[in-house]
């Protein structure tokens, strides 16, 4: 005990001893001393420094996660040389399934230590995690009191799930700025809980938070306090050894069937995984062995006796017997992409997949007139502003570079879509897409075909850095892409991903769409033209000192010259316009 403690103690059971033990007061002040009494002060757990130990037990409940573990060896090694460690904030952030919070109890078990989860969901009352004060009738300490008197340890590892779904600012309280103090390293030495109201030590505790993603409106100054580490999606190859490590030995001894009483193959799961399980995590495919494994045990069970050792085999052609009708047919909206049709790359908390967008000319308006662009789909605020720079910088592009088709864009209303309107979408990584779906309408001409792209485009050009890589390219792999066009602040993350996400796939980093053009459209260039050069024409259209000394003229006066005659009524109609336009 540390002597505030022992004080707080002392003057408890001083005050104890003159009350009466019918009065309320008594039993607050005597349920004040259980807990703080309850509560095993400066014991600790003795840690397991092994390295190969740590390893093995990582290695023999989880399949991959390979930051995860590295992290947690250093963690172990850095103990091994100092003798002891301090605790650790780390925030896993992945797609649901993929094993965040299970790999936490792996992480106890390698060091030794105490485990205790709780989750913060949905979580509005701070009280939940700093405690209530004693005034209040049933009042209790938080969930990190209740921790350290459950887990008998002031060094357990903590797992706090779900910070992502926290709750924000309500009469309550905030609790994201609750869990400042608990998670700031320099404050959780002396952690000071509402109901207790003595300093408690957290401050060798491992906290792991997990969430599915980082909302724009996650509290920075928490963030900044955690070690962020990104755990990815599987791959197919990966799951098929997951689920022939631990999803189908576990469902055998669930249903009681015997190791020789069923047979499944790598065929089978492959099948499984690409037409039913695509999603980044495994309880898709958890859910589907087991039910596998409860069909086979219905056609052993339903069989006489005699004939119950005959083995029950299932194969690519009886799948759908167990599992239904396939679920996934296919990520293609199309086999051969057409004019003003370009796959773009999104990213969601459950993974990454390929996202078609779509252009048409809804309405060719006359010559003159003002075009537009109306977007449907769902589109986020984000996506819709992403679509208007696209427009915007499309019709410069198109303009310099071929500006005789110039007038299809600019006078047109063009519809932009993306497919799976249900499905809300957001988010700048689509501007190239839109970019290169509009000029490939305006030529006519489709772009290069299992092709993919991702990247934030600006006014002016600039091909922007984009988040989720791995997630897009994965979901690019199983939609049969085989090259990809992203941002060329993209490379690192590149780099980054391992062999076999980035086998059989041709990357072209991009830092201005100018560099998008030539790739996409094979055969074309991307050279302006002399007669419409930006650099022959000022800024209120008259030709330059340097086209006027070539003899060139400008824009404006070419227009005027090939401009055909106009008939009385068009002369009238134009002075009607112009004086109703002066009256407003």
């Amino acid at each position: 005990l540390t002597s505030e403690v022992q004080t707080v103690i002392d003057e408890e059971l001083s005050k104890l001893s003159f009350l009466d033990e019918n009065s309320s007061e008594f039993s607050v002040s005597r349920n004040y001393l259980d807990w703080l009494t309850a509560i095993k002060w400066g014991h600790y757990t003795d840690e397991n420094f092994e390295i190969k130990r740590a390893k093995t037990i990582l290695d023999e409940d989880h399949y991959g996660m390979k930051a995860i573990k590295e992290r947690i060896l250093e963690f172990i090694a850095v103990g091994q040389l100092q003798g002891s460690v301090q605790g650790k904030i780390l925030f896993f952030v992945g797609p649901p399934g993929v094993g965040k919070t299970s790999i936490a109890k792996s992480i106890a078990r390698s060091l030794n230590r105490k485990y205790f989860r709780f989750s913060v969901g949905g979580m509005s009352d701070v009280a939940e995690i700093k405690g209530h004060r004693r005034t209040y009738v049933g009042a209790m300490p938080g969930k990190l009191i209740q921790c350290l008197k459950k887990t008998e340890s002031c060094n357990p590892v903590v797992v706090i799930d779900e910070v992502d779904k926290m709750a924000h600012k309500s009469i309550h309280g905030d609790p994201q700025s609750a869990l400042l103090e608990v998670l700031d390293p320099e404050q959780n030495n002396s952690f000071l809980d509402h109901y207790l109201d003595v300093p408690v030590d957290l401050s060798k505790v491992l906290f792991i938070c997990t969430g599915n993603s980082i909302p724009h409106e996650f509290s920075q100054a928490l963030l900044d306090r955690m070690e962020v580490i990104e755990v990815s999606g599987y791959m197919t190859h990966e799951k098929v050894e997951i689920a022939k490590r631990y999803l189908m030995p576990k469902a055998q001894k669930d249903t009681g069937l015997k190791e020789d009483q069923t047979k499944m193959d790598e065929e089978v799961l492959d099948d499984l995984i690409r037409s039913y399980c695509r999603e980044s995590g495994v309880r898709g495919l958890q859910k589907m062995v087991e039910k596998i494994y409860r069909k086979a045990a219905f056609k052993i069970v339903e069989k006489d006796e005699a004939d119950r050792d005959e083995v029950v085999e299932v194969t690519s052609k009886n799948l759908s017997d167990f599992v239904g009708k396939p679920i996934y047919m296919s990520e293609r909206l199309y086999d051969t992409t057409p004019p003003g049709v370009v796959m773009g790359l999104s990213w969601s908390a459950s993974g990454g997949a390929p996202l078609y967008l779509e252009i048409t000319n809804r309405y060719r308006g006359a010559e003159g007139s003002q075009g537009s662009l109306i977007t449907t789909g769902s589109l986020g605020k984000v996506l819709q502003e992403s679509a208007s720079i696209a427009y915007s910088y499309a019709r410069v592009y198109a303009m310099q570079h071929f500006p005789e088709k110039i007038n299809s864009l600019v006078t047109s209303t063009l519809h932009l879509h993306a497919p799976q309107g249900a499905v809300p979408k957001d988010g700048p990584s689509a501007g190239i897409a839109i970019v290169s779906a509009l000029l490939s309408l305006v030529l006519n001409q489709p772009i290069r075909q299992n092709t993919a792209m991702t990247g934030e485009v600006s006014l002016k050009g600039k091909v922007l850095r984009v988040g989720g890589i791995k997630e897009k390219v994965l979901g690019a792999r199983r939609a049969g892409v085989n090259v990809i066009l992203m941002p060329e602040e993209n490379r690192r993350d590149w780099d980054e991903l391992e062999d076999a996400i980035c086998e059989g796939i041709k990357v072209h980093f991009v830092s201005h769409y100018s560099e998008v053009f030539p790739v996409i459209f094979e055969g074309r260039t991307d050279e302006a033209p002399a007669a419409y050069s930006p650099n022959t024409t000022t800024a209120d259209g008259t030709a330059s000192d340097d086209a006027k000394k070539s003899g060139g003229e400008s824009r404006a006066q070419a227009e005027k010259k090939d401009a055909p005659a106009l008939t009385l009524w068009q002369r009238l109609f134009g002075a009607f316009s112009t004086g109703q336009s002066a009256k407003k």
